[in-house]
């Protein structure tokens, strides 16, 4: 057994695929738990199950189809014999070993989120087209959160906790410009999200009424939120700022992927050109200057797609911002006036007009 966080309202342990928080005080909790989810005053254990492994567990899910969300409460419950009423549950495929706890503390206030996250298989967009409608299969969750408030919450405050804990997190996929899965807008989750929030029930202290951003409370959920839902995914992900400064990275989400990305190369250079770039292919793909120019590409890209820039305008400013590509990977910035001539756009493709100025500028390079 694992302690990752206690105080004189609960312990939060890590026991073997279980986070396990025993609230050892009566606790509001909010959460998003199949049996006993809503606003709660009983609930005596918050917890967090990795229920199976994130790709090919095809006995696991067998098992969890069959005994449903109610019955798969009541299976976890008996393993651990807690009485099933008593219990807020979340699942998920990701690791519980890397589970990131963040405590944040103002005056007489503390936060504690405790986040578990995974984001390549399910990330996704609010508003991104849906394709499974409810039925009775169990679903597993990609990023939960705990979220441990050491002041009693008035009703209203504890759902605007809520909001103000998905923006941490939707923020915190922001800051490392993670793609949704099943459109080209930035991810502002995953499809199976879930969370538990807690606050202790004491009639002897005045509760807390605001959870907004104007609030020190908001702002100490935001953060506490945002850098524990970066740090779990830096773990299970492999996902920190430096590692997303890549041109697939940031066009991956326009269909950009390092094989896609090879076979347009090999279609664009000549042999010795493109055994050479294979050869050199990570210096290419993570060089600073090139990633800060595809980064520009897929913003002004966006900025086309949602209108703040007229698609009659998408064609030169999109052929700019490719010349700015050729000339960083060549790094020969007196070169873009000649780039962008050479340059030229397909309007049913606008990827391409990238990899010709990757084409372009690994040419130019060495010449």
């Amino acid at each position: 057994m694992d302690v990752i966080d206690q105080h004189e309202c609960y312990d939060l342990t890590r026991e073997g695929r279980f986070l396990i928080a025993r609230l050892q005080t009566p606790h509001q909790v909010l959460s998003t738990s199949a049996c006993n989810g809503g606003l709660c005053n009983d609930i005596r254990y918050l917890v967090n199950h990795q229920s199976c492994e994130g790709k090919g567990h095809d006995s696991r899910f067998a098992l969890l189809k069959q005994l449903g969300e109610t019955g798969y409460h009541h299976h976890v419950c008996a393993e651990h014999n807690w009485p099933p009423d008593q219990v807020a549950l979340m699942g998920t495929a990701a690791n519980v070993n890397y589970a990131a706890c963040v405590v944040e503390t103002h005056a007489e206030l503390r936060v504690c989120a405790v986040v578990t996250a995974g984001v390549e298989g399910n990330a996704g967009c609010a508003g991104d087209r849906a394709t499974w409608h409810e039925e009775d299969d169990p679903h597993v969750g990609t990023i939960n959160t705990m979220l441990f408030v050491n002041w009693p919450l008035s009703p209203g405050a504890m759902a605007r906790a809520v909001v103000t804990m998905t923006e941490g997190k939707s923020a915190a996929l922001r800051d490392l410009a993670v793609a949704s899965r099943y459109s080209s807008d930035l991810a502002t989750g995953t499809g199976t999200d879930q969370y538990g929030i807690a606050a202790p029930l004491d009639s002897t202290r005045k509760p807390k009424t605001s959870a907004g951003h104007h609030a020190k409370l908001g702002e100490l959920i935001g953060t506490a939120v945002r850098k524990a839902t970066l740090e779990s995914l830096r773990w299970q992900n492999g996902l920190e700022p430096s590692h997303t400064r890549s041109i697939v990275h940031a066009l991956k989400r326009f269909g950009m992927k390092e094989e896609r990305l090879l076979a347009a190369m090999a279609e664009r250079l000549s042999a010795d050109d493109f055994a050479l770039l294979q050869k050199n292919l990570k210096s290419v793909v993570y060089e600073p200057r090139v990633a800060a120019a595809a980064y520009a590409f897929a913003a002004v890209w966006d900025r086309v797609r949602y209108g703040t820039l007229s698609q009659a305008l998408a064609a030169p400013v999109l052929r700019q911002q490719a010349a700015i590509l050729a000339t960083s990977l060549a790094a020969k910035p007196e070169a873009y006036l000649s780039c962008y001539e050479q340059l030229r756009i397909n309007e049913d493709d606008w990827l391409a007009i990238a990899y010709d100025a990757l084409a372009l500028g690994w040419r130019l390079k060495w010449t």
